[in-house]
């Protein structure tokens, strides 16, 4: 567990702006960009994420399409460690694992490509919201297929209205969730 201090954690959620009815009615948004804009928050964010690098023994940091992408590469360059992008379906070139995965609407397919992770690789997933944990959760899927092992989940801030954790919960096997925030 990440040693996130409460000032650190009222910087963060100071810097989480709620944005009503976006991306449609009902959703209330929280738009991380405020935070990015903040060289202090987004150091006590990266930094947070490093110290669980390293407490999960990470040789290699996935980052989830889009924003997991931007909280990702500098853990993994902080890490010294490899980073690797998990991105929809069809945006990443040559050899892809693709993992399909069920929506509040339909389906969603993301991908990775298949020589980025291999056995003997400890991968941690990093992503800025857990939601419904759809997304996450076929990243699991992709990671143990390429051969690799999870070595844990982060998120910035989990969503504890919705059932993201609960849904991860089997396909973790072990592998610990972290969330800096829980709102």
């Amino acid at each position: 567990m990440s040693t996130l201090s409460p000032e650190a954690r009222e910087l963060l959620l100071g810097r989480i702006k709620d944005v009503a009815d976006y991306p449609k009615p009902g959703v209330m948004f929280k738009d991380i960009t405020p935070l990015l804009a903040d060289p202090k928050a987004f150091a006590a964010l990266t930094d947070a994420l490093v110290e669980l690098a390293g407490q999960y023994g990470a040789t290699k940091i996935v980052g989830l399409e889009a924003r997991g992408f931007i909280l990702a590469a500098p853990v993994a360059v902080q890490a010294g460690i490899g980073f690797v992008p998990v991105r929809k379906a069809g945006k990443l070139p040559g050899a892809t694992l693709a993992q399909s995965y069920e929506l509040e609407y339909g389906t969603a397919e993301i991908e990775v490509h298949a020589e980025d992770l291999s056995a003997g690789d400890r991968v941690m997933v990093i992503d800025d919201v857990l939601a419904t944990g759809g997304t996450a959760e076929a990243s699991l899927s992709l990671i143990r297929r390429a051969g690799a092992e999870v070595a844990g989940v982060a998120v910035l801030m989990e969503l504890s209205f919705l059932p993201g954790r609960e849904r991860l919960g089997g396909a973790l096997a072990g592998a610990p969730l972290d969330a800096l925030i829980v709102v």
